[in-house]
């Protein structure tokens, strides 16, 4: 029985363009020598199936044996890649300096140490116009070569020159290095724990940034030092729950994109992912319509050349574009429109689903499950929150822990009360691992344990005295994690008034226009109008 396969060859066939397999075809049969067409017929063969299965494979193709098969995959594996490489590299700055590099090196060999090095000097150009740094060390690194095993007397004090340029660029490399640690670090504690929850996580956290912060030069002007610093700036922010710090970083990394426009092309997915955090600071602000402005400039973006001939690309725009929508309906109350989405975003993580990275997919699956329960359609809640319970992953265990809480909530909604104590006893061994709970969970925790053991008619009074001892923790910093996750206030509100979560949303949405209407979101937080 053939089965799904994680044979790389076969993914690589199958994520192929139209046009792509077509250059393929013209790249591999020109000039081609037998073996390259067979490896032809491999491709044909490969492209044809729809689940790998090797013996399927060689009893239909009889001219490939199975001794061979293994090198022919091997080598239409590197025939495919030097045809995208063909195909791509006059629209990717990266393999545009690589091949320049190339050319040098060909220069080299023959003995042409002056083209050699005016091949150099244009890549040296273009390299510090896109600011690729490790680009510009290769150079200087090869011009050192040339300047040490040959006298050129191209430029006059040249070795001096190259040693001060040689010293600038190992600083600028090492800056960024730096930085880019420091960022990528904060993220890594944000999937593995989530939010700050106590006052240790937060100073551990700012103990740590401030720590492996590097000195910097005043003014920073390099491109790449100020993304990876508003990048950490922003994990900073994001872990430690305050959100106007989170949108006023966010912000900056989009407008330096936006100061730099050209490097857009070249640092397409961090410009991509700066939008995203824009769009989820503003979510966390509550604000609607300056969240509606970036979902539009994503669409948009979403038809640049760019993004359209580059999966990597597509796929990092569909996503976040999604989350940001679903983001929107929240904060409207309109979890019915929300819901419209869902068989578009079914569609996209079964076709995407092999690039999608597992939180991304949890986050979705979260999501939706909100949707449905704030509509009411508790049975698909649960449906989606046990595709976060039931699969073993080793990241966000705060997400997890929102997901079971709401798994609940739902059954608790659904009348399935002798299920609750069974379900009850799972997610207490769970978040009996969970160090340090917030007040929140806890209280939520508890209610749960004990609201299935309650008469109808006495129900309500105990929603109430939740309800007040929820209100008095939400103006406090240290527990707005579990308000962003789970708006567990509106749903008790519910089902004291006896309406559907969305109205009591949508309610507070038009109320909250009203007055924030007279406010505007800033880099310095809510400012009056």
């Amino acid at each position: 029985m053939p089965v799904k396969t994680n044979d790389t060859l076969f993914i690589l066939i199958k994520s192929l363009t139209k046009s792509e397999k077509r250059n393929f075809k013209l790249f591999a049969t020109r000039n081609a020598p037998a073996e390259n067409l067979k490896t032809v017929v491999l491709f044909d063969a490969l492209d044809k199936m729809h689940i790998y299965n090797e013996k399927q494979l060689l009893d239909k193709n009889k001219e490939i044996s199975k001794l061979q098969l293994s090198n022919l995959k091997a080598s239409l594996y590197r025939q495919i890649l030097s045809s995208l490489r063909v195909m791509r590299h006059e629209t990717n700055v990266e393999m545009m300096l690589q091949e320049g590099m190339d050319f040098a090196r060909i220069l080299f060999n023959k003995g042409l140490f002056i083209q050699c090095l005016k091949q150099l000097d244009k890549l040296k150009e273009m390299a510090a116009g896109y600011h690729q740094n490790t680009v510009m060390q290769q150079v200087l690194f090869f011009e050192k070569k040339i300047e040490a095993l040959y006298i050129t007397r191209s430029v006059q004090n040249r070795a001096e020159t190259l040693i001060q340029e040689s010293l600038q660029a190992e600083q600028t490399v090492s800056l960024i290095n730096r930085l880019s640690n420091l960022s990528l670090h904060l993220y890594s504690w944000y999937l593995d724990n989530g939010h700050a929850r106590n006052l240790h996580d937060i100073k551990s956290i700012e103990l740590f940034y401030k720590t492996h912060l590097p000195a910097l030069p005043a003014p920073l002007t390099g491109f790449y030092e100020q993304m990876y610093l508003h990048q950490a700036q922003c994990w900073l922010a994001f872990l430690k729950l305050d959100f106007v710090k989170y949108y006023r970083h966010a912000q900056k990394w989009v407008d330096l994109f936006r100061s730099q426009p050209k490097m857009i092309l070249v640092e397409t997915a961090s410009y991509i992912k700066g939008l995203h955090n824009l769009t989820s600071s503003l979510f966390y602000l509550v604000q609607a319509e300056k969240l509606k402005e970036v979902i539009h400039l994503m669409d948009s973006f979403l038809e640049e050349k760019i993004v359209t001939e580059n999966e990597n690309n597509t796929i990092l725009v569909y996503q976040y574009l999604f989350t940001a929508k679903i983001n929107y309906y929240f904060l409207l109350g309109r979890f019915d429109k929300g819901i419209k989405m869902v068989p578009f975003l079914e569609k996209m993580l079964e076709q995407y689903g092999p690039y999608l990275d597992r939180h991304r997919v949890m986050v979705f699956y979260y999501k939706i499950a909100c949707l449905y329960f704030g509509s009411g359609n508790n049975d698909e809640a649960i449906h989606y929150l046990n595709r976060i319970i039931h699969q073993k992953a080793d990241l966000r265990n705060d997400l997890q822990c929102y997901s079971r809480l709401l798994h609940l909530i739902a059954h608790y909604e659904l009348g399935n009360f002798e299920l609750l104590k069974y379900l009850s006893k799972s997610v207490y061994r769970f978040m009996a691992k969970m160090e340090n709970l917030s007040k929140v969970e806890i209280e939520i925790f508890r209610f749960l344990q004990q609201a299935f053991k309650v008469e109808a008619h006495a129900i309500k009074p105990q929603f109430e005295k939740l309800l007040l001892r929820l209100k008095k923790l939400q103006n406090n910093p240290l527990e707005s994690r579990a308000f962003a996750y789970l708006d567990i206030i509106s749903w008790l509100e519910s089902k004291i008034n006896g309406v559907e979560v969305q109205n009591i949303i949508r309610d507070k949405y038009l109320k909250d226009r009203r007055i924030k209407g007279q406010y505007e979101v800033t880099a310095a937080g809510l400012q009056k109008k």
